[in-house]
């Protein structure tokens, strides 16, 4: 493989995580504007699925993964305010979990349990970290249903797409 062969993919991938961190950005303010609760859908853990995938095709799923995890929320935190500075390290946390645990479980077993265990790690690390960092906070502000059956969204179209461009390969 020549170098050009091996930046073409590199640079694709900076552009889609450029828009990626851009959609970070772009769905809390659209929340606001509209009054729709639409962390309750926990956008980033959508996001950064979408550029572990991206990641894969172009063979850095864990190295993007990482830069998404720290990029989305602190970018989003600096320019709009959401996630609260408070929350910024338990976000982060959460989406690094989730992109390193993938990454490791993918080996191992099929997408779809790879990436549901992964989230509930991530979460269980979010929840932690916010526990610690903002004791006087509530700990749960979306209920756990609502958060399963996000969960189980997002991962379901992960693992559905993670499988169809196994399949191309």
């Amino acid at each position: 493989m020549t170098t050009l062969q091996r930046t073409l993919p590199v640079a694709h991938l900076a552009a889609a995580d450029a828009l990626l961190v851009a959609a970070a950005c772009l769905i809390p303010a659209a929340s606001h504007l509209t009054a729709a609760p639409l962390y309750m859908l926990n956008p980033m853990l959508a996001l950064l699925l979408l550029g572990l995938l991206l990641g894969r095709r172009a063979g850095l799923q864990l190295l993007n993964g990482l830069v998404l995890a720290v990029a989305m929320p602190l970018l989003s935190s600096l320019l709009v305010g959401m996630p609260v500075v408070e929350k910024l390290p338990c976000m982060v946390a959460e989406l690094a979990v989730v992109a390193g645990g993938y990454a490791l479980l993918s080996r191992r077993m099929a997408a779809l349990p790879a990436i549901l265990l992964a989230a509930l790690a991530g979460k269980g690390v979010y929840y932690a970290l916010k526990a610690l960092l903002m004791p006087a906070a509530t700990l749960v502000g979306t209920d756990w249903t609502v958060q399963l059956l996000a969960l189980l969204l997002w991962g379901g179209l992960f693992a559905l797409a993670a499988r169809r461009t196994e399949s191309q390969r």
